[in-house]
């Protein structure tokens, strides 16, 4: 080529990163058993954009995806284009030293193939298989980690590969962040490994807007390589259909979809199945877990989890964006107040100071399902003040954890407030109607009923109670037995979980059981309407359910009609 012609390829490679790659870089197809010029396909191409676009990326990824490698060729591209007053400086780092040597020697291998009239080749005084330069200044170092593999070196592109894997935890990570302070870029690789402190995390806050980390989903069923038979199946368990294919018939089974149906198929309870996940099922042993993760890049959590991985697919269904967010995205509501029906308020208290937040949930008793959610880090008083204004508008019942004393200000401040439908803890059911709540501070002690409210909690997801909430959602996907207690693992939440838990325990234990017991339901009418001058002058009694009020005004709690629906469904 002429110098001009070499000026204006140089020109387009700089601007064209997927030109560039499949002109003049091979990598060898497995399932050709040959070298072939490396042509990204689609999933790989807007990641690679991404890379470009953005300082800092996320890459959720699948067994085989050829991820680490197109990295390694967008790599060796940026340290070829690199001038010499503004080298890269590129750190690999994998939980293994071998690991990260590995994605190095890629880069490398991609740096041989560049064509001789870019001129940059490698310095042969640092030129090593895990610290290497090229004459235009670049380099490439990979290390295990730890935070003392950052020392003395500044990158301009830090690379995690496998970083589900990394054990060193949250120090690495911010002594990480810190370098690239003043500029560079991060992308972080890896399939699932459970929820990990580094790569879950970081994918997680992303999720939840919670950081500027960019997600790139590649998914198996749309890699040209493997898809050559690809056919969607009506099966809610992939592994059975592998495993008891004569158990289904040609109408469970959908060939040549076109791809703009993939994401619908999912949520009508397709899975997708091609002979290549067959070969890699197999080679996983069938194991439901490994294939969920590394086949279908599903976050796990261990077997200690509360609610079980077949529970939380089905939650999952159910999860559904917001109608309206208020009070600066931490208020989220799905149903208006619907005349008739019956709502239970969950609030669980924090400092407003400290790590934990303020979270309270409304339940629909009658639709079950999550209606209203809050979640912010708020003082006991002011929690109190915004729980009355969704309270009323929704004419809930409400009960408040005050265990640790956190939740008795929220409590006291509800009262002060005019707000009468409050849960008091152990007071009889047959006795509510006499009581007078003068004598004790409303709300729940957790702890003293924390096996009971969980074990509710539990069996109302499992028996279908909907959530709507992605918060609440990911929060269940970390919530774990420790040492035979249900709590969060390190450095996640339960605030939402313990809201609605307590909704949830109310609505089983106290509503469920009043409106199933005939003669106790009738007992407590036929003492209201025999004496009502005495139940007027009785303080409100602990359980008031009533209806939801479409004008949002409390609850008329001294008005024994409100407690006709008791009667409802009865003979």
């Amino acid at each position: 080529m002429t110098r001009e012609e070499l000026l204006k390829e140089y020109v387009k490679c700089v601007g064209d990163t997927p030109y560039a790659l499949r002109t003049y870089l091979e990598t060898y197809d497995n399932t050709k058993s040959r070298y072939v010029p490396f042509v990204l396909f689609p999933e790989q191409e807007t990641m690679i954009g991404d890379y470009e676009e953005y300082n800092d990326n996320i890459v959720l990824k699948y067994r085989q995806a050829g991820v680490s490698t197109a990295t390694a060729a967008w790599i060796s591209k940026k340290l070829q284009f690199a001038s010499k007053d503004k080298p890269e400086k590129v750190l690999v780092l994998a939980n293994k030293l071998d690991t990260a040597a590995e994605m190095a020697n890629k880069i490398r291998g991609f740096i041989r193939q560049w064509p001789e009239w870019l001129s940059v080749g490698f310095d042969k005084d640092k030129n090593s298989q895990k610290h290497y330069k090229l004459t235009n200044g670049s380099e490439v170092k990979a290390v295990a980690t730890s935070v003392d593999a950052l020392r003395g070196y500044t990158p301009t592109i830090l690379i995690f590969d496998e970083a589900a894997y990394i054990e060193s935890g949250e120090d690495l990570w911010a002594a990480c962040m810190a370098s690239l302070a003043t500029g560079g870029k991060v992308i972080v690789i890896s399939t699932p490994n459970g929820f990990d402190h580094i790569y879950y995390e970081v994918f997680d806050h992303s999720v939840r807007n919670l950081n500027d980390f960019k997600i790139s989903r590649l998914t198996w069923y749309r890699d040209p390589r493997f898809i050559s038979d690809l056919c969607w199946v009506k099966t809610k368990d992939i592994v059975h259909y592998m495993l008891n294919r004569d158990e289904y018939d040609e109408s469970h089974v959908l060939n040549k979809v076109d791809e703009s149906n993939f994401n619908k198929l999912l949520e009508d309870g397709y899975k997708p199945f091609s002979t290549w996940f067959e070969e890699m099922s197999k080679k996983l042993k069938f194991d439901r877990r490994k294939i969920s993760q590394e086949l279908e890049c599903a976050f796990l959590g261990s077997g200690d989890n509360v609610i079980p991985a077949d529970t939380l697919d089905i939650i999952e269904k159910d999860v559904i964006e917001p109608i309206e967010k208020w009070v600066g995205n931490s208020v989220w509501i799905w149903k208006e107040p619907i005349e008739g029906h019956k709502y239970i308020m969950g609030i669980d208290v924090s400092r407003g100071d400290s790590e934990d937040s303020t979270g309270f949930s409304i339940i629909d008793f009658d639709d079950r399902e999550q209606v209203v959610e809050y979640l912010g880090k708020i003082p006991p008083d002011l929690a109190a003040d915004l729980a009355h204004k969704w309270a009323t508008k929704y004419s809930c019942f409400v009960v408040i954890d005050i265990t640790g004393g956190m939740g008795v200000a929220t409590s006291r401040k509800m009262l002060e407030l005019g707000y009468k439908d409050l849960y008091y803890d152990g007071i009889k059911t047959e006795e509510m109607w006499k009581f007078n709540p003068s004598e004790k501070t409303p709300g729940l002690n957790f702890n003293s009923k924390r096996a009971q409210i969980i074990q509710a909690l539990e069996e109302q997801l499992r028996t279908g109670f909907k959530i709507r909430s992605r918060r609440l959602f990911n929060e269940f996907k970390t919530f774990v037995y420790i040492n035979g207690r249900a709590d969060h693992m390190k450095g996640h939440h339960d605030d939402l979980i313990m809201s609605i838990a307590m909704a949830l325990y109310i609505a089983q234990n106290s509503f469920t059981q009043l409106k199933n017991s005939v003669r106790q339901t009738k007992a407590m009418l036929d003492a209201w309407s025999t004496d009502e001058n005495k139940f007027r002058n009785t303080s409100q009694p602990v359980f008031s359910p009533t209806r939801a009020s479409s004008q949002g005004l409390p609850p008329n709690s001294n008005d024994p009609k409100d407690y006709l629906w008791l009667l409802s469904g009865l003979k």
